[in-house]
């Protein structure tokens, strides 16, 4: 049977429409669009389609009231030290709740009862390649995962005062079949040599979708969850071992310092940070068991579907 409850998904790219496939048949789903393209998928996967820009506040106004479940996975804009789409979506939300107070104006279905927001590992800044969980203090070291933060916050806040249930999800790099550095590896793009190189963490396409949507159904008010998988791997080594599988040359090793000499600053900031994260809270909480449990197991499956 169809259920009642209405779902909004902001970002509709991979992630957001993947999310969609696996609810649409269940419940009345929307999509906040900006293009006539996006539009045209939506309405394929049998998602209505909402056109509006997160830019641009007054394009939002169609939001307010429609949605008890968000799924809020649109990036933050592309400069500044804040987060202002998720401010115009906030208060898109809240146009129905004038003279009202937040915590009625839900009740009321004025606002959405859960929040979804897909974040970044990013806002824990160089842990050194230490083994952290989510009680380890942000401390972001570039302008994106300082949006990224100020997101989280903005939202965690609006949840309190609301006393709706916001699940922050902690994601790192996110790979699929179409989603590995294949271009990378062919450019013949430097890795560090393993004495300089840096921990990074992964997580599926699929599994970043079914969490998001176990945060739906489990999430705690107000909560962060790393949402990563079990892999413990050098960057260097991951690009080695997606090479073997497609045949393709291992990347050539430099030092930090010739890193920096050759890469743009958005490549080397991913090599100037290395944590491995903790996911026992995804897997206790949302009560959450990973498809894919390391890289290498994906990598196995392209390699016998090969």
């Amino acid at each position: 049977m169809r259920s009642s409850t209405r779902i909004l998904i902001i970002g509709f790219g991979d992630i957001g429409q993947r999310v969609a496939g696996r609810l649409v048949d269940r419940y009345s789903v929307s999509a906040l669009v900006r293009s006539a393209e996006h539009a045209r998928v939506a309405r394929s996967l049998g998602v209505r389609a909402i056109r509006g820009d997160l830019s641009l506040r007054g394009s939002l106004h169609k939001l307010a009231g429609m949605a008890d479940v968000v799924f809020h996975f649109a990036p933050p804009p592309g400069d500044g030290l804040r987060d202002t789409h998720t401010r115009h979506l906030l208060a898109a939300f809240a146009r129905r709740a004038t003279r009202k107070s937040m915590r009625a104006a839900m009740l009321s279905q004025g606002l959405p009862r859960r929040l979804v927001y897909i974040s970044t590992t990013g806002v824990y800044g160089d842990c050194r390649g230490a083994l952290i969980d989510e009680t380890r203090p942000p401390k972001p070291a570039t302008v994106r995962a300082r949006r990224r933060l100020d997101a989280e916050r903005t939202l965690r806040t609006w949840g309190a005062r609301a006393g709706a249930t916001v699940s922050i999800l902690r994601a790192p790099g996110i790979y699929a079949a179409d989603r590995l550095p294949l271009e990378r590896l062919r450019k013949g793009t430097v890795a560090l040599v393993a004495e300089d190189d840096v921990f990074t963490n992964h997580i599926h396409a699929e599994d970043l979708t079914r969490a998001a949507l176990a945060a739906m159904r489990n999430g705690k008010p107000g909560r962060v969850y790393n949402v990563v998988d079990d892999s413990a791997l050098l960057m260097g080594d991951y690009f080695d071992r997606v090479a073997d599988v497609f045949r393709l040359p291992h990347p050539p090793r430099v030092s930090s310092a010739q890193a920096a000499a050759r890469l743009s600053p958005t490549s080397l900031s991913f090599m100037s940070e290395s944590r491995k994260i903790d996911n026992k809270r995804l897997k206790l909480e949302l009560r959450f068991s990973l498809c894919y449990p390391t890289v290498e197991d994906f990598l196995r499956d392209v390699k016998r579907g090969g």
